[in-house]
């Protein structure tokens, strides 16, 4: 098997295996996408990206039609191989990953359109890191049971869709959200189809300082396990506890996960409220793999 060139990034804490593939043409299994993120065996990392041209790979052309500037797609699996439709860290690491390569440019202060399986999500450069319009966002209509380890008794859900479907569960103290055992699923009753990444949210006390809304939040991704960090998720979160705390809430936040800050923006658009997600985007090394996978 010939060499497979790779970069490792991570978006506060959340990592990722980069692959540039223009042209759509390596074989790359579910298989063999869980060897390269295993953590012992692979490289290591929450999920995959694979860099194709929008018009070389079904789903992107199918978004070209309507968005004919989107020409990366970013092929985004899960460790365990899965394909997902959205990740928020993984966007900016993503574009970050296209710039530092010489794949595509952006200046400050201007964005650029990316094709993901959730549709095409403008993502803009900061002066500091990016921010990404996850698009708009919405109630399911679910109000599941969700049960953890740690977790005394089952707690109310939300379910929210960015994209990907999420389940926010607000718990009563920060004690309780570091006491929680998110090295198994937690269990959602009734089971949503395909699964949804569960976050745990406590808000901050006070709520909002400076205008700006504060809460702590733990995840566990479908797919992946528990994460330093999840974009969307963060996204989820925020809306959740605004949904929750009503009308005089903010629409700007500050979401606090193992693996940093992400800030969380709503506003309005042509065809409803989007969600924005604004964080840092790092590359840590390239690689070179022959026997993985």
């Amino acid at each position: 098997m010939s060499a497979l060139r790779v970069t490792k990034g991570h978006g506060t804490g959340n990592d990722f295996v980069l692959v540039a593939d223009a042209e759509g043409e390596l074989e790359l299994s579910p298989a063999r996408r869980a060897a390269i993120t295993d953590r012992r065996f692979g490289v290591g990392g929450d999920g995959l990206i694979r860099a194709v041209r929008s018009e070389n790979l079904d789903e992107g052309r199918a978004l070209l039609e309507e968005h004919p500037d989107a020409e990366w797609f970013m092929d985004y699996s899960n460790s365990d191989g899965s394909v997902a439709e959205m990740c928020g860290n993984g966007i900016r690491v993503f574009v970050h990953y296209l710039l530092e390569t010489g794949l595509a440019s952006l200046e400050p202060g201007h964005s650029i359109a990316i094709g993901t399986r959730a549709g095409v999500r403008d993502v803009h450069r900061l002066a500091d890191g990016y921010a990404a319009d996850l698009g708009r966002w919405g109630l399911d209509g679910s109000e599941p049971l969700v049960r953890a380890r740690e977790l005394p008794v089952a707690r109310p859900g939300l379910g929210i869709s960015v994209g990907n479907p999420h389940v926010v569960v607000a718990l009563a103290s920060d004690a309780e959200l570091d006491a929680l055992d998110l090295s198994a699923a937690p269990v959602i009753e009734p089971a949503p189809r395909g699964g949804a990444n569960v976050e745990f949210v406590v808000p901050s006390d006070p709520l909002v300082v400076d205008g700006i809304g504060r809460i702590r939040m733990r995840v566990h991704e479908r797919g992946s396990g528990e994460t330093l960090s999840c974009g969307t998720g963060a996204a989820a979160a925020a809306l959740a506890v605004r949904h929750w705390a009503g009308s005089s809430a903010p629409n700007e936040w500050r979401v606090s996960v193992p693996g940093g800050v992400l800030g969380v923006r709503m506003f309005a658009a042509e065809d409803g409220e989007h969600v924005g997600l604004s964080g840092p985007a790092v590359l840590t090394f390239d690689a070179e793999l022959t026997d993985v996978g």
